[in-house]
């Protein structure tokens, strides 16, 4: 399904509060281990909607579900990048959060705590058909599958999208959930999206192959079009059973990996609405990757 250049990208997923621990080598388990500590504004949904916004789609719309106790922070924040907050405030559940630590070495890989607090409360009474309103592209975080629900959500925008013709991408989201929700599961879940952004773990685990581009290929039988995120490998797109372009990493100095491939997935969707064909719109992913992984937390710079 291809959408016209132009119109606002909805993005349906996690606000997250970002507690950021960068520490150098093993952590020091029964004892102190030095690190620099830092509380930023995250979620996979949220990052990716600033992304979209920091690479100039100009209409850029989250609906997330948040806790009383962060709302007000996490509204200014989002408004502070660009993006149009729609925000349904949990008075029963604290805002989610998600403890990042980050190895300072060469990789800057991550490890997360995560505790998803009202996140995976979003449910289908906040949906409306409404929010499609001037949409042209529908976003999905794959957060949403790994509670009930915000499954039926999930079910419900699919189904109110595909009737207004508008196409949906999702971000698988995390390999370890993955595992819990099960391949047959999930990928009967995403039935009906035409776009699917995985990373190189989460693509291998989908089709049980070690090899991405063979597994790239093969997601792309279920869905339209996958691109898969492979750090600093780049990207391939692939289509119809075949991978049709293997795009190179962007030039990067690591710091903090966290929200790169939200960096990637929020610039290739700007690119898409723009007019971009998929293989520039998996270049322009690249570089918001690079860009990320040179940041710490997992959102852009301000300006932009």
């Amino acid at each position: 399904m291809t959408a016209a250049p132009g119109g606002a990208l909805l993005v349906v997923g996690d606000v997250i509060t970002d507690v950021v621990a960068r520490h150098r080598g093993p952590l020091a388990t029964g004892t102190d281990t030095a690190a620099s500590i830092r509380r930023l504004p995250g979620g996979a949904g949220a990052n990716v909607a600033c992304w979209a916004a920091y690479a100039g789609c100009e209409d850029v719309r989250l609906l997330g579900r948040v806790g009383a106790d962060a709302a007000a922070w996490h509204e200014r924040e989002l408004v502070a990048r660009g993006v149009r907050p729609l925000l349904v405030v949990d008075a029963a559940a604290p805002t989610g959060t998600v403890i990042c630590l980050v190895d300072t070495g060469d990789s800057a890989e991550r490890t997360f705590l995560t505790d998803s607090g009202a996140s995976l409360r979003l449910a289908p009474g906040d949906w409306s058909d409404a929010l499609l309103d001037g949409v042209a592209r529908l976003h999905l975080s794959g957060y949403l599958l790994f509670s009930g629900a915000s499954r039926a959500l999930v079910a419900l925008a699919l189904r109110s999208a595909r009737a207004r013709g508008v196409p949906v991408s999702l971000d698988p989201a995390s390999a370890g959930f993955l595992t819990e929700l099960g391949v047959g599961r999930f990928l009967a879940l995403v039935e009906g999206v035409d776009v699917l952004l995985p990373s190189r773990d989460e693509a291998c685990l989908l089709t049980g192959l070690p090899d991405a581009e063979d597994a790239a290929a093969k997601l792309s039988r279920h869905v339209p079009l996958v691109v898969a995120k492979r750090g600093q490998e780049g990207a391939l797109v692939a289509r119809s059973g075949t991978v049709c372009a293997r795009v190179p990493a962007a030039p990067a100095a690591p710091r903090d990996s966290t929200g790169a491939g939200d960096a990637f997935t929020g610039a290739f969707l700007a690119a898409l609405i723009a007019g971009a064909e998929p293989e520039d719109a998996a270049v322009a992913g690249c570089r918001a990757g690079a860009l990320a992984v040179g940041r710490v937390g997992g959102r852009p710079p301000r300006e932009g």
